[in-house]
Formats: C-alpha cells, structure tokens, sequence
C-alpha cells in the first residue's frame, strides 16, 4: 500500500480493551475509521463509529484497508475466515492468537493463500521504557549484560471477586498468568535480549476463586549465557499511582551497570560500584495505556503499510511467542528445563 495517504480501518469487537484501540485510530491523522462491529450493536454504537452488527456487511459496506479484531482467541479463526472471503488484505489480531499453535498455523497459511498478513496485537515491547532500555543495552551502558528481571504486581488478583470489574473472563481461563499476562514478558524479553534457549517455570494458583495459575516464576536462557526471569504474582502490587502503567518493577543487570524501571514509567541507570542514578527516561506522563504503547503499535503498522517500512509482530514470528507459551506450560507440568529447539 505505499503511496497511499490514508488508510481505511474497521474494527470488530467492543469490550472492555478495545477502547485504547479506538481512540488511538481516532488520533492517528492518516486513518479514517469507518466501521465498529460487535454483535451487539449497541456496544458498538458507543464507540462513535459507524456501528454494525453483521462483520462481513460492515467489510463489504466501509470497504476497510484494516480490520482490527478486538475479540477473544476462541472468535479468532472465524472472524479472519471472514475478513479474508470479503477480501481485506491487513488484519491486526489481539492475543493470545486463536485458541491454539495449530489453529493459528492455520489461520497464517489461509492469509498467505489470500495474499493477506496478519499482524498480532502484541503492544508492550512497544512501550517507551523497553524502547529506552533495549537502546541503553545496545549502547553498553551495562556492559556485558548478565541477567534481566521483571516483578509482575498488578494487585488486581485479589478476593473473591477478582477481575469482575474489568475483565471477567480472565476467571475462567485454565491457563491464565502466562497465557494471558506473562506472555507479554514472553515477547519482551525477545525483544531486548533474543529468541530463549530453555525455560523453567513453576507456576501456582494463588486466588482459589480462579480457574487458572495466578503466581509462579519462569527462568529464561537466552543466548550469551543471559537469563531472564519473570517474577509474576497477581495478588501482590508494587510502589506505583497506577498499577496498570508498569504492571511492576524490573531490573537489567551487566558489568558495567544496572538499568531500573519504576512502577511509575521512569528508567535510570546506576553504574557498576557507584550509587548516582543517572535517568535515561522520566516518569511517564501519558494518558493511554502503558505509556501509549496501542498508539505506538497502531502507528508503527500505519507507517508500515504507508510508508512501506518494516513490521514487528507478524503472525508467523508470533508462533514462536506460542512456542515458548507452549514449554512454559510443559515444563511446569513435568517439572523439567525444557529446551526450545526440541519444540
């Protein structure tokens, strides 16, 4: 699509999420939104949009470059099914993508065959403070990185009620700390440090009133003898206003140095045997969630698809992201360091 200068976008889906997918489209000057479906069309009518109820006659009527499904893994395969047959050639799709690795194979070689791609919604590695930090690594304010950190404490995970609020359905989910929020981690950490070699991983549930694993650790190999480790725990919070900018803390570790990140957005960097802490990113002071990352993510695919530049996130990159998913939950189960190459 080089050298167009707009882009037509619709989006399928109404809940709770999808509203920072709205209002980014709504303030990105190169898109048009031209439709909202959900099947209940009075959800989508809140948007502002033009509301539909019927996904292919809202494809065939707004005649979309985009379409941007805001929808549960279990509508996935159905929904690009349809895309697909009414001809739209870009799909955005949330995660976790489609209700398994099979499917989602699927689902990429039936979008190759259409000459469609998919795009997986996977937004963290676009906040600011992991752009910041992968830029310091590569810069070598640490040195010889050795291992990375984060603490998951959104607080949110508590009581019997948990998760009622805002997103229900999180309570029924059997595989959910990793599936649904680690693997965020799972994708960032490929991001700064490279594709994992292993992973080992003991997970917990926590909150008795959930179907799922709420808790739990998962260690990282990754090349050059770097580990990272993913401390998660949705019953605990960390030293943050709003628990949901960060979700928690991190550590990056080297030689030289090590980077912190804040609950509140803020990066800074403590040379190796000193105690200044030098700020490579102040407090983030956004509005959107996590420091603006569905705006970054929806600008970089717009930019990808008007100005021809590179796209991150592919659905066919994203199999290893389930991969990885996949050994995790494997290696919790059997108790065992489970080498990905044998995935």
């Amino acid at each position: 699509m080089t050298g167009a200068e707009t882009l037509r976008v619709a989006c399928v889906g109404a809940g709770y999420f999808s509203q920072f997918q709205y209002e980014s489209w709504a303030r990105i000057d190169r898109v048009v939104l031209v439709g909202s479906c959900n099947r209940n069309i009075d959800k989508a009518r809140r948007t502002g949009f033009p509301a539909y109820s019927d996904l292919d006659l809202m494809i065939r009527e707004t005649r979309p470059d985009l379409l941007d499904i805001i929808l549960p893994p279990v509508v996935h395969a159905a929904t690009i099914r349809t895309a697909l047959a009414a001809g739209v050639k870009t799909l955005i799709c949330q995660k976790p993508f489609c209700n398994d690795i099979d499917e989602a194979q699927r689902m990429i070689a039936e979008a190759d065959a259409a000459g469609a791609r998919i795009v997986i919604h996977e937004n963290f590695r676009f906040q600011p403070w992991y752009r910041r930090i992968r830029a310091a690594i590569e810069a070598g304010a640490v040195g010889a990185l050795q291992q990375v950190s984060f603490r998951l404490r959104p607080g949110d995970g508590q009581g019997p009620d948990a998760y009622l609020d805002r997103q229900p359905y999180f309570r029924t989910m059997e595989r959910f700390l990793v599936r649904e929020t680690g693997i965020h981690w799972v994708d960032t950490f490929r991001y700064l440090l490279g594709d994992p070699l292993s992973v080992y991983a003991d997970l917990r549930q926590v909150n008795p009133a959930i179907a799922g694993e709420d808790a739990g650790y998962v260690l990282f190999e990754h090349p050059g003898a770097v580990r990272a480790l993913f401390d998660g725990n949705r019953c605990l919070d960390h030293d943050a206003k709003d628990l949901r900018r960060t979700m928690g803390e991190a550590l990056v570790e080297g030689t030289d140095g090590t980077i912190s990140l804040t609950g509140d957005g803020a990066v800074t960097l403590r040379r190796f045997g000193g105690s200044e802490m030098v700020e490579l990113l102040p407090p983030d002071r956004t509005e959107g969630f996590g420091g603006d990352c569905v705006h970054a993510l929806q600008s970089h695919v717009v930019s990808g698809l008007l100005d021809g530049t590179a796209l991150e996130n592919p659905a066919q990159d994203y199999l290893t992201v389930m991969r990885i998913e996949q050994a995790i939950y494997e290696s919790a189960r059997t108790g065992r360091k489970i080498a990905l190459e044998a995935m």
